[in-house]
């Protein structure tokens, strides 16, 4: 008889999961569960360069920023020039979205499971300003790599990533023809590129000046807002549904038990 009762399980799991979400406050201020980052955001006075917009409210470390910078850093062993010399201007996108990725406290509206061996949370679908995305993608047209998804398909049996035998090495136009296609492709859809402009509180600025606060706090308010909203909304479906719910769920029963 145990094994009759699976569906009636799986049905008030399904409902248990559909009607329950943290509340708005939950996703501000957080750190994700990953390789490098803090359990908690707090003040890093020593930030490195690219990564010092943080420095009041940090996910990342002193030493995470330092080797953030390097060409084949010791976080990931990840070669940005696996296909030769990488631009220096194209470069500084990377460093600055590797410094967003590690130190920003404010992705928690994007923060999904993930089912990886070096980490167990990831961010999706984060609305990138466009004018991040379009420069990012200009600065880095002329530079090289072998291809258009970076989180997996490398070989890394020398222990530092290296081109699959089959690949090519190309423009970062050919295998990038739009800035959407780089900046979405690039690393599995962590970024969704937003029509939004910096300024504008509904998109995440890859960089910003500190001295005049973080835009991003406002951006990340807003999406939680949003979000909590959504689950009020659907905790009222389902209060609205609830007698049929429970209905469906006695005559599942009933079924069982013949």
């Amino acid at each position: 008889m145990a094994w009759k009762l699976t569906p009636l399980v799986l049905l008030l799991a399904w409902v248990v999961a559909t009607c329950s979400a943290k509340d708005s406050t939950d996703l501000l201020n957080v750190c994700m569960d990953a390789k490098h980052h803090k359990t908690k955001p707090g003040p890093e006075d020593k930030l490195h360069d690219q990564c010092i917009p943080w420095r009041k409210k940090a996910c990342c470390s002193v030493s995470t920023s330092q080797e953030l910078h390097k060409d084949t850093s010791a976080l990931y062993n990840f070669d940005w020039e696996h296909c030769g010399r990488m631009e220096p201007v194209c470069k500084r996108h990377f460093i600055q979205d590797n410094c967003l990725y590690e130190c920003s406290p404010n992705l928690g509206p994007w923060i999904q499971q993930a089912n990886e061996s070096w980490r167990k949370e990831r961010i999706l679908n984060v609305p990138l300003c466009k004018e991040d995305c379009e420069l990012w993608w200009e600065d880095c047209r002329t530079s090289s790599t072998c291809k258009s998804n970076w989180h997996k398909g490398w070989d890394w049996t020398s222990g530092i990533n290296k081109c699959p035998a089959t690949a090519t090495c190309r423009t970062f136009e050919s295998y990038f023809p739009t800035p959407t296609a780089l900046c979405e492709g690039i690393w599995s859809n962590s970024y969704k590129v937003s029509n939004y402009s910096r300024g504008s509180g509904r998109c995440i600025q890859m960089w910003f000046d500190p001295a005049h606060g973080n835009p991003n706090e406002e951006v990340a308010k807003f999406y939680a807002a949003n979000i909590k909203v959504a689950a009020v909304s659907a905790g009222a479906v389902f209060l609205w549904t609830q007698p049929l719910l429970l209905s469906l769920a006695q005559m599942l029963l009933l079924w069982l038990s013949v």
